[in-house]
This record gives structure tokens, sequence and C-alpha cells, in this order.
């Protein structure tokens, strides 16, 4: 059931075939939403992950006059919690973007199977350290990059992503976002976005037709948007070179809170 986060994860961590039967039973409890459900409300104490399965969603931070910030994009095979944050209260909400299906990982099995496997425990790590990496790019696109080069970065950064789950083609991915969804994402106004989105087209860097994103010169729309998948922790010898905290340093880390103690 959830390949697509055993597909992401399984280049940095080289699981055995018992890890992927244990990530198999970890995933459970799969349920169906719909577009602009709900998934996770700011202020919830979390005990468990929550796992994506089919379908897109978004993290997002929203004020009191319903001015909303997207901070990040769910795709299959991302989690809506990394293992260090749960039960603790987070602070900021999960909604979907389609349809799809997620389920859930229990805070305790999540600790039993770290300590039970190197694999594992170094999956989640290395997960948790690509998605902080990813805020940081984030931030930078936010501060520093001009309105083009956010768009084209944020553009890179996604059909990298849905490669790595593989949900994209060489140069085309599904992407399921509003122009104001991207506006809420990188900065800008709607019609702002509406017309970057015209001067890429126009540039031939790329065509954006019925929710699907192509990109006809990657290495081009990389050279604009400065991008450098590095900061992503996908496979190769850096990352397994790596050395992850011991299995039960990590469990240790997360245990008063999985736990609830």
């Amino acid at each position: 059931m959830p390949h697509h986060l055993i597909r992401k994860l399984d280049p940095c961590a080289s699981f055995s075939t018992d890890d992927r039967q244990m990530l198999q039973q970890l995933v459970r409890d799969a349920v169906c939403f719909s577009p602009n459900q709900d998934l996770i409300e700011e202020g919830v104490a979390l005990r468990h992950v929550r796992v994506i399965l089919e379908g897109w969603a978004c993290c997002y931070k929203q004020l009191d006059d319903g001015r909303r910030q997207i901070i990040a994009y769910l795709i299959p095979g991302d989690v809506c919690s990394t293992p260090l944050n749960f039960p603790n209260a987070v602070n900021y909400s999960v909604r979907a973007l389609t349809i799809g299906r997620s389920a859930q990982i229990n805070g305790r099995d999540i600790v039993s199977a770290m300590e039970r496997s190197p694999g594992i425990a170094r999956a989640f790590w290395f997960d948790m350290l690509a998605t902080s990496a990813i805020q940081r790019e984030w931030t930078a696109n936010a501060g520093l990059r001009t309105a083009r080069e956010r768009i084209a970065h944020l553009f890179c950064e996604i059909i990298i992503r849905m490669r790595a789950v593989g949900l994209a083609d060489d140069d085309s991915c599904t992407l399921p976002i509003t122009q104001e969804d991207l506006g809420e994402t990188v900065g800008l106004s709607t019609v702002h976005v509406n017309r970057i989105l015209q001067e890429l087209r126009a540039a031939g860097l790329i065509t954006l037709k019925r929710q699907l994103l192509t990109i006809p010169d990657f290495a081009a729309l990389q050279r604009l948007a400065q991008f450098n998948d590095n900061y992503l922790c996908r496979a190769g010898p850096v990352y397994r070179a790596n050395h992850a905290p011991a299995p039960h340093q990590l469990a240790a880390l997360i245990a008063g809170n999985a736990l609830g103690v």
C-alpha cells in the first residue's frame, strides 16, 4: 500500500525485504479525502504520522483575517508530520488539494520499528533532513529570488520530487495547483503569477495545460532558477555515507513524544 513512501525512502536507506514488509504493516487505516478537506488542523496534538498515499495536499499557515501562506506541498509518499513532531501541537494546518487517500502510522509502532531496523531509522532521519532543507530553500526563495526565479525554482523542485516517487516522466508531471495557490506559495499576487507564467511559456521554458506541467529544457529552467537539487537528499553515495544516529538513539529522541510521556 505505501509503495510511494517506500520508493522515496529506499535509496537512502537500502531497505531489506524485512524493512519493506515492516513498513507495509506500519501503514494502516487508509481513508479517502476530498479537495479542500482539512487533514490536520493547527493546534492539534498528534500521536501518529499521516502518510499521503494518493493525491496532493498542502501545509499552510493562516492569519485571523484570512491571509494564507502555503509552506509545503505534500505528494504521494510524503508524511504530514515528521516522527519528531508528535504529539506536540502542530503549528500549521494540512489541507487536501485533490481527491486522494491517506493512512496512519501509530506513534508507538514507529518507535518500535526504528529500534528494530537501522534502515527504517535512517530513512526517516534523512526524510526529516530533506524536509528541513526544503523549508530553508523556500525561505531563500521568498527573500532572495526574483518572481521568475521563485516560480522556476518551485517547478524544478516539484518535478524532481515527483520523479523520486515514480509519478513524473523525464520532463512532465501533474501539477494540481491554481495560480492563487502559487501566489500563496511564493509571495506574489495572482496577477503577478499569471504574468510570470506567460513569460515562462513565451520563453519556451514551460507548458502548463490541464494541470500538466511540462519542462521542455530542464537545464535551462534550472539555470534561470539557480536550482541545485542536492538539498532534496536523494539517492547517492554522499547520503548513504553520512551516518544517521543509531536506531536506539533515534527512538530515544522521539519516544517521550510518541508515547505521550
